[in-house]
């Protein structure tokens, strides 16, 4: 299998947070580092959630056959 990275930054404050939980959206889409227009469960994100929502710049793995995410990391 072979995978694809893609660096992003992310900033989702707690209201917008809020249509996640509750069902409303279910995947982020992001602009990437690179140009690229990236889609992901939001789920993905609820390790990284604090109070003041999610942020930070974040590397996204998927895997390039199948496009199914295999990690997300949060950047130092």
């Amino acid at each position: 299998m072979e995978t694809v990275i893609v660096r992003f930054d992310l900033h989702i404050d707690t209201e917008r947070l809020k249509s996640y939980y509750q069902g409303v959206a279910r995947n982020i889409q992001v602009r990437a580092h690179d140009g690229r227009l990236v889609r992901f469960p939001a789920n993905a994100v609820r390790r990284y959630i604090t109070r003041d929502g999610v942020h930070g710049v974040f590397e996204l793995e998927f895997d390039d056959r199948n496009h199914r995410l295999v990690a997300l990391r949060k950047l130092p």
